[in-house]
């Protein structure tokens, strides 16, 4: 069975949709939309890039949060690496 999306309310009352694989295993969940119609617009989005979207490596102290300083560079431009979509 295909992967599918599913809209849905979630304990603040906010509407969201989720990403869910064949299995059923959530795959992704959205910010919060202010109603169905956003969240339908925000599917639509993800439909349109995911196809296309490169892949980036983020890095992060899981402490802080904050990149590491030894990535960033002399102008304080952060440098991605971007792997191609398969």
């Amino acid at each position: 069975m295909a992967g599918q999306f599913e809209i849905f309310t979630d304990a603040e009352s906010n509407v969201r949709f989720r990403l869910l694989a064949g299995d059923g295993t959530v795959l992704a969940i959205s910010r919060a939309f202010d109603d169905k119609r956003q969240a339908a617009n925000g599917i639509m989005a993800v439909r349109e890039c995911a196809g296309t979207g490169l892949i980036r490596e983020a890095r992060s102290n899981p402490w802080t949060g904050k990149r590491g300083s030894r990535n960033a560079s002399p102008t304080g431009h952060h440098r991605h690496r971007h792997l191609p979509a398969v």
